[in-house]
Formats: C-alpha cells, structure tokens, sequence
C-alpha cells in the first residue's frame, strides 16, 4: 500500500519520472537520498518550503508529510501538491470600448454608443410645408334620441349584471321622463416619424465591411419602409458604408476571459478544509486530495471563459445603426355635460363618428356648433404641430369628433323617484342609487 502511494503521488506530482527509476522498482532510490533523480523534487529547489515532522529522516518531497513509526495507514500522510492561489486583485476588463474603436463618419459626427443618444432633427425642408386645406362645413351635428323601449332593455340587462340587484325596479319601474344629451368627444392624432443613430457592436462572423467605400447617406435620406398611418412601428437598419471590423476590446482580442469565479487560477480554495489541505479531525483532506483547492466548476480548470463581447471570435463588426420610430401621438378633448355622469364613464364606450379629417397638416374645424370643441380644436392643433415637428416629422395628422348619446332616464318604483344614465352605442347603464339591493355573503 505505501508503494502504490507513493506511485500515486510521484506520477501525479512529477510524472517525467521514468518507471524505470521510481521508488516502487527501485526501493533504494529515494528522493531525500538521490536528488540527481530529478531535481525539483528536492525541498531545495522549490520555492514551497518540505513539509516534515521533526524526527522524520531526511526531507519529504513537495506538499508530502511523513511520520515514522506504526502502520502507514495511521501514521503516514500523502498530500497532492498544494495548487497556487488566485491572485489577490479580481480582473476588470474595460468598461466600454475605446473611442479609436470608432471612425469618424461624415455626417455622424458625435454619434454616442448603446441607448439613449437621442433624435435627430429633420433637415429644413426648402419648400414651404403644404397648407391645411379647410373642409366643407357639416349641418347635421345632432343624433336621434334612444325610444323608451331601448332604455327600459338597457335598465333590465344592468340589473340582471349584478348579483346583488332585484329585478323589480326595471321591471316594474315607470318611465316619467327621458332628456338627451350632446357629449362631444374631439380627438386630434398627429402620426410622426423619427430617428436616432447609435454605434453597434457585434460578433464578426463574416459579415460585409464597407466603411469608407463611399461616403455614407445622411440619417433622414437612408430609405426605411412604408409605414401604416396611425399604427406605431418601428424598424433598425444599418447605416451603409459605416461598417468596420475591429479587435475586441472586451478580451483584447484573444476570445478569452479571466474566469470571474476563481480569478483566472483555475481553482479555488476547497470549501471542505478551507485551503489547509487537512480535516480538523486529522488526516489530509479527501476531496481536495490535500491540495487544499479544488478546480473551478465555472471555468472547468481552464482558468479563462469564452468572451462574452466577440463570443470568441476576437473581433467585433462596428457600424452605425439607425432606429426609425413611426409613433402615433393622440389627445382627446371630451366637452363638459351637465346631465350629471361622471365624464370617466365615457372613456369606455364609443359614439357615433360625426366628422373626421386626414390630411399632412390638420386645419382647424369649422362650422361646428359647440365652441368649445372649436377652442380646443385649434388648441391641440397648434400644440401638436409645435411640438412634434422639433424632434420628429410629422407624415400625417388626423381628428374626428364622436357624438356620445347619454340619456337621463327618471322612473318612479314604489312612489319614489329615481333616475339612471344610458350612454355610449353599447347602453351602458350607470345608476348609482340603485333602490333595490341586497347584502351577499359567500359561506
């Protein structure tokens, strides 16, 4: 058993030995003795100090304790060599590329790397912007008012909704009165384009290189798709011509990292004995084999991992990358009604399209009898051309007006007087004082 240990421990320590010349077949050979075998097994020419027992004979060899006298099995103890530890400092890549990563593009002069660079003004056009042109005046602005039968159904399907509320008030409720009114909903879009560049890194796999080929289009003169008016879209192109490759500057280059976990040594201290290569107990630690570290689990041993910037290609295609974004940009204007419905309850129904205009520039509505949704029609007008057309284009503006029908209904049930709303195409029912309702509890 001692000399399968020490084959074990000399083959795993120094395996240039020779067999021929190893202390199982040639017992007379021991390294304290014949340091000529091979020199770096001699405590002296290691720069980690022999580990012994005072009164062991002669020296052991690296990271090999010995104790003379009993069975092996009791009184010796192997150890693997001790590995080296990782270095103090953990390793800092660079934090971002350098600016020598990017060239100098006419017209993208200060284009700044990842998120957040901004938009880019739309050139001034040197023709004049087209005129709004003004639309024909419309009369009739007004809706019929809903029958009494339609009402009394409404009323019938809120009751029936909730499972707390009687019947009896929509069954056998008496209309005394029904009064319409006109809510006006104005609702401006103005549907705009812009766009913003940044500097793109990527993995060069191949890709085509074409910086400085020609000089690169100007950022509002690179074609990009036909929108859909009034839908939100969005559409990443690269810029032609800005494209180069370059050494990536995350791994310098080499497509490999130092591991974070075990800071590039390959191993990290063993979480059984804490480095120490023993068992508080006595004994060499088993799962380190009294090396006192164990090789990292992330990194494989290896030391370094593959990098994550150029995934191991060890160089990067930079290129100018142009975000195009088509918003539609919406405000809506609903007119003060004093039939007494909460103006929140409108936002969730729909009325009846009265007028709606679609042209480059809106102009301001005409002709129409409420004054306040003509206040606030040039209002959101002029707002919206404003401040849109700083940071975007505008391609195309549209408003409509809605007329959302609310009625208020009063009815007698049981000699008293109560009233509810029905509104929007889809008769929705409010009434808050709903006079027959009962308490429900879930056993």
């Amino acid at each position: 058993m001692y000399q399968q240990q020490w084959e074990h421990l000399l083959h795993s320590t120094h395996p240039s030995i020779h067999p021929s010349i190893h202390p199982s077949t040639h017992p007379s050979i021991h390294p304290s003795t014949h340091p000529s075998v091979h020199p770096s097994i001699h405590p002296s020419s290691s720069s980690y100090p022999a580990k012994g027992i005072p009164g062991a004979p002669g020296a052991c060899p690296i990271g090999v304790q010995a104790t003379v006298g009993g069975p092996p099995w009791r009184h010796r103890q192997f150890m693997a060599p001790a590995m080296s530890a990782p270095p103090s400092a953990d390793y800092a890549g660079p934090s971002a590329p350098p600016a020598s990563m990017f060239d100098n593009m006419p017209g993208y002069e200060g284009t700044l790397v990842g998120e957040g660079d901004g938009f880019l003004l739309p050139p001034l056009s040197a023709a004049p912007p087209p005129q709004p042109e003004p639309r024909p005046e419309q009369s009739n602005w007004n809706i019929p008012s809903i029958t009494e039968d339609t009402a009394r159904d409404a009323f019938a399907l809120f009751a029936a909704s909730k499972c707390c509320y009687s019947s009896a008030p929509a069954k056998e409720g008496i209309i005394t009165d029904m009064e319409a009114f006109n809510t006006y909903r104005y609702r401006l879009e103005t549907f705009t384009e812009s766009r913003s560049t940044k500097w793109t890194l990527k993995p060069y796999s191949g890709q085509t290189v074409d910086a400085f080929a020609q000089p690169p289009p100007a950022p509002w003169d690179v074609p990009a798709k036909t929108p859909r008016f009034f839908h939100n879209d969005k559409e990443v192109i690269s810029v032609p011509y800005t494209s180069s490759v370059k050494p990536c500057h995350d791994c310098v280059g080499m497509g490999r990292k130092p591991c974070k976990q075990c800071a590039g040594a390959g191993n990290k201290a063993c979480w059984v004995c804490n480095g120490s290569g023993y068992r508080h107990t006595g004994g060499y630690c088993s799962p380190c084999m009294g090396r006192g570290r164990n090789n990292c689990s992330f990194c494989h041993g290896q030391g370094s991992s593959q990098c994550g910037s150029c995934r191991g290609n060890q160089r990067l295609l930079v290129y100018i990358s142009l975000t195009v974004k088509w918003t539609n940009n919406i405000d809506n204007y609903v007119v003060e009604q004093s039939s007494g419905l909460q103006i929140d309850n409108l936002s969730k129904v729909s009325g009846k399209k009265l007028f709606r205009d679609s042209q480059r520039l809106a102009f301001p509505l005409m002709g129409f009898p409420d004054q306040a949704v003509v206040q606030a029609a040039q209002r959101l007008v002029s707002e919206h051309q404003a401040k849109y057309s700083r940071t975007s284009r505008i391609l195309q503006q549209r408003q409509t007006i809605e007329l959302i029908p609310v009625t208020k209904v009063t009815y007698t049930w049981k000699g008293k007087s109560h009233i509810y709303f029905v509104y929007g195409n889809e008769f929705k029912v409010s009434a808050d004082n709903y006079p027959a309702t009962c308490c429900c509890s879930i056993m």
